[in-house]
């Protein structure tokens, strides 16, 4: 979402530079993005609160004294006798109408509406759609308009057949049956929620208009955008809810902005609410919110930092304002207090993990089977259950996708780990053991799912003397799993290069099990582990320093000895020791091998220096060996 710097720093009296704002945004959550005036804020999809102007500034409340004062239509507004009929009550909570007639029509705009198109270079459309594109700017709140001469009395309900309507966009969609429409005269007039008609459209000449405000429930709009291709603002505000308790404040808004432009002739309300949505309501234990957060916050700091973000506290008993359909227990409130403090300031503290014996067999599966591969050299790797595909025989297309162009869900691991590996090949990886443990679909009179773990291999067995020369193939793979996968049923298939993209020449080995024909397998000590705990390591953030070296030895005998004298020296910031390249010369009988030594600290950037004190002391411990020799040196 792009906001204009311009646009926040007019409603903050301290005046903070752009990078100030963008950095307390970054504190707040929102990663974000300086071009030129333009903040481009990266907002979460649990956040639709803050898909707008309004919403970013109520979180920079924390840091910021925030002018939320609006300028809004003040004079009383008569009823609006307008013919609506709603179907979908149960889909659409609350609804209201504006109509508003104007003497002319504005062309030359001023104030907030003449800075929103000069500071975000937005197209204009007309009168009445640019208002309301800078109202769902200002305030989050989609709202829609009618040309009032173009229809006769709505209706919301649910198309009972399919019906082709022309869009603003100039799209002709074919609304499918059950979906949520509203219709004039039986005619669709808007897809609710998602876009409106041409028919019904407002255009420069447009000077009565009926202003739709509505409160949709998301799952009735979620997905509708891309089913129809459609890209909307509305429905990505939608799909993500907006507030329940906006719509006069809204309406009013829209309405001043009218006046400030043009001479008002005839301005009217129509309000219904068909469900009494209230805000939630969560107690206010702050000794819970300190556990979960490892902090030591009072209570008046938590009651501080949650009023500045728009709740209210009355006797430790918070009101989630109505825009935060995101807060439901006090887990989402520490979040709130976690992010006014900054995560970056909240210190440190070691802690344990217990592992619990109390587990599932499931789960017990799943972490022996883990465990198993990744000792063994596997890494585990992570796809999308949907796949681009179009062949049939090895995905279900979805009606509904969350991407247009991943339609299908995977009956198989193969295309992905293939994908995987490929990946790795292409950046020079020579030993490639990859496995994911996943949910699997087949289709026969229903939806069948059933989880399966799906392996791949290819290249070099291991980075040791024994493994470094011998290449993975079936045998090696049907080997691997019969050891560990005794009395379960498998096959190991051979991937034909002949049908990938690739270059090289070496086997590609897969196999598919299912995680349940395991279960009967697993050890009985497997399924009742001990209770244990593991103390928690950091992944550094500082960079790695990577250090290869060469030997020659005359004594192939001498190998161990010199692999045990690399293996034996121990020091703190050598993080990993490996063989990356390997070359015995029977005629010769001699070893040519290479080390790779990774060096890191948990505490701080290492230097070069400190580095090749580390390497001298290991060439110096095996130049010890008589047959060995560092070429070069």
């Amino acid at each position: 979402m792009k906001l204009s710097y311009q646009h926040i720093v007019n409603k903050i009296p301290s005046k903070p530079s752009i990078e100030e704002i963008s950095d307390s945004l970054f504190q707040l959550g929102h990663e974000n993005e300086i071009d030129g005036q333009i903040i481009d804020i990266e907002i979460t999809p649990n956040r639709g609160d803050c898909l707008s102007l309004d919403g970013i500034l109520r979180d920079l409340n924390v840091f910021y004294s925030i002018e939320f004062k609006k300028d809004l239509y003040e004079d009383d507004l008569k009823p609006f006798l307008f013919e609506f009929e709603n179907l979908a009550a149960k889909d659409c909570s609350k609804i209201s109408f504006m109509m508003i007639e104007i003497e002319q029509i504005c062309t030359n705009y001023n104030g907030d509406l003449k800075n929103y198109f000069k500071d975000l270079k937005g197209n204009k459309n007309n009168f009445f759609t640019d208002i309301s594109n800078f109202i769902s700017y200002e305030t989050g709140q989609p709202t829609h308009c009618y040309d009032a001469s173009s229809i006769d009395g709505l209706s919301l309900g649910y198309a009972d057949k399919t019906q082709k309507f022309e869009t603003l966009l100039d799209q002709t969609i074919e609304v499918q049956k059950n979906d949520l429409v509203f219709k004039s005269k039986n005619i669709v007039s808007n897809l609710a929620g998602i876009v409106g008609s041409k028919q019904s459209a407002c255009n420069k000449d447009t000077k009565s208009v009926i202003i739709e405000c509505a409160h949709f429930n998301p799952e009735a709009i979620i997905g509708k955008s891309i089913k129809y291709d459609v890209k909307s603002d509305a429905a990505h505000k939608f799909e993500r809810g907006v507030d329940f308790d906006c719509h006069e404040k809204v309406l009013r808004r829209f309405a001043k902005i009218v006046d400030n432009h043009t001479v008002i002739k005839k301005i009217e309300l129509f309000s219904e609410t068909y469900q009494h949505l209230k805000s939630n309501s969560i107690t206010l234990d702050y000794k819970r919110i300190n556990k979960i957060l490892g902090t030591n916050i009072n209570l008046g700091d938590c009651e501080n930092h949650l009023a500045k973000l728009g709740f209210e506290i009355n006797n430790n008993n918070i009101t989630v304002p109505s825009y935060r359909n995101d807060i439901q227990s006090i887990n989402d409130i520490a979040e709130e207090i976690a992010r006014v403090i900054g995560y970056d300031n909240i210190e440190n503290s070691n802690f344990n993990i217990l592992f619990n014996k109390n587990i599932s067999v499931n789960n017990i599966v799943e972490s022996t089977l883990r465990r198993t591969l990744c000792d063994n050299g596997f890494s585990e790797v992570i796809n999308s259950p949907f796949v681009s595909n179009q062949d049939k025989k090895i995905g279900i297309q979805v009606d509904n996708p969350l991407d247009s162009n991943r339609k299908f869900l995977r009956t198989s691991l193969k295309e992905s780990l293939i994908s995987n590996l490929l990946f790795n090949e292409r950046r020079q990886k020579d030993s490639i053991k990859l496995y994911e443990i996943s949910d699997l679909y087949s289709l026969s009179d229903e939806l069948k799912v059933e989880k399966f773990v799906g392996i791949i291999a290819s290249g070099r067995v291991g980075k040791n003397y024994k493994d470094f020369s011998k290449k993975i193939d079936s045998d090696w793979m049907h080997s691997f799993l019969k050891k560990f996968f005794l009395g379960t049923d498998f096959h190991v298939s051979y991937i034909s290069r002949d049908s990938i993209d690739t270059k090289l020449n070496t086997s590609i080995c897969y196999a598919e099990l299912k995680i349940e024909s395991l279960e009967k397998n697993l050890k009985q000590k497997e399924l009742n582990p001990p209770k244990t705990y593991k103390k928690y390591e950091p992944i550094s953030e500082f960079p790695f320093s990577i250090r290869d070296l060469s030997f020659s030895i005359k004594n192939p005998k001498d190998y161990y000895e010199l692999q045990k004298k690399i293996l034996d020296y121990k020091h703190h910031l050598i993080k990993e020791v490996f063989i990356f390249d390997f070359f015995e010369n029977k005629k010769n009988n001699e070893i040519k091998l290479g080390f790779r030594f990774v060096f890191q600290s948990n505490q701080r950037t290492i230097t070069e220096i400190e580095v090749n004190k580390i390497i001298s002391e290991i060439i110096e411990t095996a130049s010890k060996i008589n047959t060995v020799k560092i070429p070069g040196l």
